[in-house]
């Protein structure tokens, strides 16, 4: 859609998001209709059913129009922004040269690896911003305006924005590129000459309407994703769960030795993992999926310990890499930068996937035993209750001592109860005496 002055509009669309993810709901948009970008610029925050991530636009020059709304769904290859860019370098065969005006990278994360041949960006006039555009008395000098046609460089918000007020556009001329009518122009031409303001629109009805007493919340996003998760697990994985108490003193212990013997700060999830990877290394069947097609068990011969955490947007289940070549600082260190990522909503879909086994600490919540859902495809979850001063016998006698719930969700299909109950009698008797690990340091 190429103009004589060389200033031509390109439609950049939802790039593909990777991991089979075919929707996202816009979050936030990061710029204005009229604002310049540069190239692989953010434009606008995006939640998929994996996460939180910032999408950047190949091109620059001066966004011409947006779409869809915050809290809107849209598929991949749905239209997000177009932007007007200046004309491309001429190619040998007179087409356009998409790499002389974007950067080539579409996918959500990637910036530009390498500055392109060409970086084209559309400068504003002088006064375009702020300045008071000229009315034309007949007619007006700047872009064509059709009402039903597709217009590369007039965005739909400023065309509603004028037929609410009811402004003909044709009175005016844009002070933007190639006399692109900008959103200021429009509220500038108002503020100047009042005109009596169209019908409103009727207010859009609601998708479903609540009964009294009701509240509906759409399973959408990260929210919708871990409904089907569950869900298919629920139909899938024919689970089992087992059980036992511990008697967590000497770990507590062993925590407060290590963390005043000075270095980092050892948490107690690190401490907890740190048993799940060896016990996991005796009893490798918990570390598998099911191929339901195959009819096979897949035993990994690594440990991608993922953590269960609740955050403002659900519940999300970081992935720990490589946690069994980890020692405690390293894991430590790793499930603080997750959870603050979880906590701030920038997981990226890497964060979130690939998990081989999952650690869930419910203690946090102040109760004391579940029976957890297994995430889906894993084949087991550790479940860990709060740490609790109970009546305890030790060596002989009652005491007080700090007790624990460890609970184990397995797939049945994988294993049978005599493994399970050995991998969880492991985890206990580390808990109890952590010692024992010393075996598999």
């Amino acid at each position: 859609m190429a103009h004589a002055s060389g200033i031509h509009s390109l439609e950049f669309k939802l790039p593909d998001l990777g991991e089979g993810l075919t929707e996202a709901e816009i979050v936030r948009w990061l710029v204005e209709v009229g604002d310049l970008v540069a190239i692989d610029q953010p434009v606008v925050e995006v939640e998929t059913a994996k996460a939180m991530v910032e999408v950047p636009c190949p091109y620059g020059g001066v966004v011409t129009a947006r779409f869809g709304e915050e809290g809107t769904e849209l598929p991949v290859g749905a239209p997000l922004i177009t932007v007007a860019v200046g004309e491309p370098a001429p190619s040998g065969g007179g087409a356009e040269e998409p790499g002389t005006e974007s950067s080539g990278n579409v996918l959500v994360g990637y910036g530009t690896s390498e500055a392109p041949a060409r970086r084209r960006r559309v400068r504003q006039e002088p006064g375009a911003a702020g300045a008071a555009p000229a009315t034309a008395v007949n007619g007006r000098a700047g872009v064509p305006e059709a009402e039903d046609g597709p217009l590369p460089v007039i965005s739909p918000l400023v065309r509603r924005l004028a037929r609410q007020n009811g402004l003909d556009l044709r009175e005016l001329t844009g002070s933007g590129p190639d006399g692109l009518i900008l959103r200021a122009d429009v509220e500038y031409a108002l503020r100047a000459a009042p005109r009596p303001a169209a019908t409103a629109a009727p207010a859009p009805r609601p998708a479903a309407t609540a009964a009294p007493g009701e509240i509906r919340t759409p399973l959408k996003g990260m929210r919708g994703a871990v409904a089907d998760k569950l869900s298919r697990s629920r139909r899938e994985i024919p689970d089992a769960t087992c059980w036992v108490d511990a008697d967590a003193t000497e770990l507590m212990r062993a925590r407060t030795a290590m963390n005043t013997a000075g270095g980092p700060k050892i948490s107690l999830l690190a401490l907890l993992a740190r048993i799940c990877t060896a016990a996991l290394a005796r009893f490798p069947e918990l570390n598998s999926t099911v191929d339901a097609q195959a009819r096979e068990v897949v035993q990994f011969d690594h440990v991608h310990l993922g953590f269960a955490a609740q955050t403002d947007r659900g519940l999300v289940v970081p992935v720990v890499r490589d946690a069994h070549a980890r020692d405690a600082e390293s894991l430590s260190a790793e499930f603080a930068r997750l959870t603050e990522a979880g906590r701030t909503g920038t997981l990226t879909p890497g964060d979130l996937t690939g998990g081989t086994f999952t650690l869930n600490n419910y203690g946090v919540f102040g109760v004391d035993g579940s029976t957890p859902i297994i995430n889906h495809p894993e084949a087991a979850m550790l479940g860990v209750g709060r740490i609790v001063p109970k009546p305890w016998v030790h060596e002989g006698e009652l005491a007080v001592r700090q007790v624990v719930q460890l609970s184990l969700t397995f797939d049945h299909r994988v294993c049978d109860g005599g493994t399970a109950g050995g991998f969880l009698r492991y985890v206990a008797d580390c808990v109890e005496q952590p010692a024992v690990l010393l075996r598999t340091l």
